[in-house]
């Protein structure tokens, strides 16, 4: 993030030796590739799920296979973070609570809500305004105005993203919008609640004990009846294949997963703002798996889109306040740990 966008807290760098240009541009490195593939995982629900939800199966049955089945891949971490450390679920539960019932739970049940009562291309648009939101806020939280490459940058990413989700004739509904923005704002609290984890938290913990709160509310929604519950044994039809819709659903969680497990872990890398804008190439992803699995081709205009939200991603990354705040922020929390002022994860 950038000097002019108030740099909010990271992890520390373990490596003291070393200069602070070098473990951050390593950090950064891995962060954005770890960013584009927990994209990568995440676009791959939604082509995947849809049959099934055609089939016969609601949304809190396929959400709740879904999110325990991340919650299982998980739950090592948070387990062994337990047996480390008695007080964790102390000091860390109500943020473990927070992330759970908004980043995952929120952020999903906004979204379909919103898709019942608007076009899926106008639920998705408002929901991804996320990126700029973030921006925004954190403009107004510091009074510092963000550099021209940032501005630029999101406004040729929203370009391009209004291009691929095709809004055309589409109509407006004053609660759908409302249910939408609320998704973006849980979007929002996922970047900063994974950058703000600190020393005291690892990133991948934060995500176990999340998707273990999630999945035990859902079930509560399902028992209690204000989720319905419904489900069918048809196959789902995958890659021209006849697949158990139980399998679909366990490769969706596992999926999932892994896409929180690499998010958390990147965002405290590159920041919450380049991750924001990383995670746009989800829509670009789940343009590809919507091709590739319900053989629904994008238009030309989309892959223009797609062009452009690449170029403003890469507008973002290059803002030259960005890697210097990174290794302003990676030296002295390095430096803190190596006197035992910290203690660095692996």
């Amino acid at each position: 993030m950038t000097n002019p966008t108030a740099p909010l807290p990271i992890i520390a760098a373990a490596d003291t030796a070393a200069s602070p240009a070098a473990p951050s541009a390593g950090r950064r490195t891995v962060g954005m590739a770890m960013a584009v593939a927990s994209a990568l995982a995440f676009s791959s629900s939604g082509p995947l799920v849809k049959p099934l939800l055609e089939q016969g199966w609601s949304l809190g049955a396929a959400l709740f296979v879904r999110i325990a089945t991340a919650a299982l891949l998980l739950s090592p971490f948070l387990v062994r973070a337990m047996l480390r450390e008695r007080g964790i679920l102390r000091r860390h539960g109500i943020a473990m609570i927070a992330f759970g019932l908004m980043p995952v739970v929120g952020c999903q049940l906004f979204y379909f809500s919103a898709m019942q009562r608007m076009p899926v291309a106008v639920a998705l648009l408002i929901q991804y305004l996320a990126p700029v939101l973030l921006v925004i806020w954190v403009w107004l939280r510091t009074r510092r105005r963000p550099s021209n490459t940032v501005i630029a940058g999101s406004v040729v990413a929203m370009i391009g993203l209004v291009l691929v989700v095709d809004i055309a004739g589409a109509r407006f509904d004053f609660w759908g919008t409302l249910l939408a923005l609320g998704a973006a704002l849980c979007t929002c609290v996922y970047f900063v609640m994974a950058e703000r984890t600190g020393d005291t938290l690892a990133p991948i913990v934060l995500a176990a004990g999340g998707m273990v709160v999630a999945a035990t509310f859902i079930a509560i929604l399902l028992a209690s009846g204000l989720l319905p519950l419904a489900i069918s044994g048809e196959a789902a039809a995958v890659l021209g294949s006849e697949v158990a819709p139980l399998a679909v659903l366990l490769f969706v969680g596992l999926a999932t997963g892994t896409a929180y497990a690499l998010g958390v872990s990147a965002v405290p890398r590159i920041g919450s703002r380049l991750a924001s804008f990383i995670g746009l190439s989800e829509v670009l992803f789940a343009l590809g798996f919507a091709w590739l699995l319900l053989a629904e081709a994008p238009a030309p205009v989309q892959f223009a889109g797609g062009a452009l939200i690449l170029v403003g991603v890469v507008l973002v990354r290059l803002d030259p306040d960005g890697a210097s705040s990174v290794r302003r922020r990676v030296a002295p929390a390095a430096a803190a740990a190596g006197r035992g002022g910290g203690s660095p994860r692996p």
